[in-house]
């Protein structure tokens, strides 16, 4: 009778264990390409490219510009948030985060998670996706 228990034990412990493991980050449900349809809704969007990436290949309309790595690969989680507090003081809102590749906006996310946003959401592909998904993107000013 005691192994019964045990192994029924280990069992469920087993069963938790891959429960959690499957369990999708949040917000991750959210994660979607670029697309015209994402512009229209109206969410924020936060482009987090550099300057230099902006002027160079134009932002997506109504993209708010908020650099969270500089040329060099440096950060600074702090001077981010309070900046994009600005942009999204209700940390329950719904908004996208979109860098060139979705690189950047993958080692993001998580942060911002971390944080308390627990709407933000990866466009993934980033602004290369922009072409193939029929965004035009505008000059940046």
């Amino acid at each position: 009778m005691k192994k019964t228990g045990i192994i029924i034990a280990v069992v469920a412990l087993m069963f938790c264990v891959f429960f959690f493991a499957i369990q999708k980050p949040a917000g991750s449900e959210s994660n979607q390409p670029l697309s015209q349809n994402l512009i229209d809704s109206g969410v924020k969007i936060i482009d987090i490219r550099t300057k230099g990436e902006w002027v160079q290949t134009g932002i997506v309309p109504g993209a708010f510009t908020l650099t969270y790595f500089d040329e060099k690969g440096n950060y600074n989680n702090q001077a981010f948030l309070s900046e994009l507090e600005k942009i999204v003081p209700d940390k329950n809102e719904k908004f996208g985060i979109i860098c060139r590749s979705g690189n950047r906006t993958s080692k993001l996310l998580p942060v911002l998670h971390d944080n308390g946003y627990i709407n933000a959401f990866d466009i993934l592909g980033g602004v290369k996706t922009a072409e193939d998904a029929g965004v035009t993107l505008v000059p940046y000013k």
